[in-house]
């Protein structure tokens, strides 16, 4: 889908909403998913400011950030790609270990994102579905994480600060939320690193581009250590 980009000079997305986002709820890696290991604490990088951002791609009922792509790796970059893994067009295909994700097209190729992966050892594997889909979705803190994580709220409703991002793809087995996402991050330089706690985690403006490619029952692998399966 084309869409016109606001430049920096007019964006809305401030560098204390953003400071906000990844020192409050995000801060300690319980970036979006339902399970949180023991906390681990992370920084963001010493160069943080508002470069990271170069301008916003217009949406309802907030703008989408957009992130200035010099300061990622080239291989992180959304693009097509020759893909030959047999999988049929539409399926979505996440390799943890490469950290990609694949959205299989019909003529040998795929669309390549770089995504976030969870940290060692807490990285769901197998095959599941999109159960439903997220507009900037609501974030709801578990049992567990306000029970390790003092001081969570207990609701955080959609926006350029929410763990979730601009989009979220809910993943399902058997008719039943397994509380596995694919879903925007308000933490650019954490894609293409081994940070969160489990869930797959994309720019923005990547996981944008995917939802409006992406319905509903839509087939997600995700592979890890060579297999699908845990």
């Amino acid at each position: 889908m084309s869409q016109s980009i606001q430049m920096k000079n007019d964006t809305t997305v401030s560098r204390r909403s953003l400071l906000a986002g990844f020192f409050g709820v995000t801060a300690l890696g319980v970036a979006g998913c339902q399970s949180v290991p023991e906390p681990t604490m992370t920084t963001a990088p010493e160069d943080y400011d508002d470069s990271w951002y170069i301008g916003s791609i217009p949406d309802q009922p907030f703008d989408i950030p957009l992130v200035d792509r010099s300061r990622m790796k080239p291989e992180l970059m959304r693009q097509t790609v020759p893909y030959s893994g047999g999988e049929k067009a539409g399926t979505i295909v996440v390799n943890i270990d490469e950290r990609f994700l694949y959205f299989v097209q019909s003529d040998n190729t795929a669309l390549r994102y770089g995504i976030g992966v969870g940290r060692q050892g807490f990285s769901w594997r197998g095959v599941a579905e999109v159960g439903r889909k997220g507009v900037w979705p609501e974030w709801r803190p578990t049992t567990t994480m306000k029970r390790i994580l003092k001081g969570l709220p207990e609701h955080m409703a959609g926006g350029v600060d929410s763990p979730l991002g601009a989009r979220a793809l809910y993943l399902y087995q058997n008719g039943q939320d397994i509380l596995f996402r694919i879903h925007g991050t308000n933490e650019p330089w954490s894609i293409g690193e081994q940070v969160s706690s489990g869930c797959i985690r994309m720019l923005n403006e990547d996981i944008f581009d995917l939802y409006n490619r992406v319905k509903t029952g839509t087939v997600v692998k995700v592979r890890k250590g060579g297999g699908w399966f845990n």
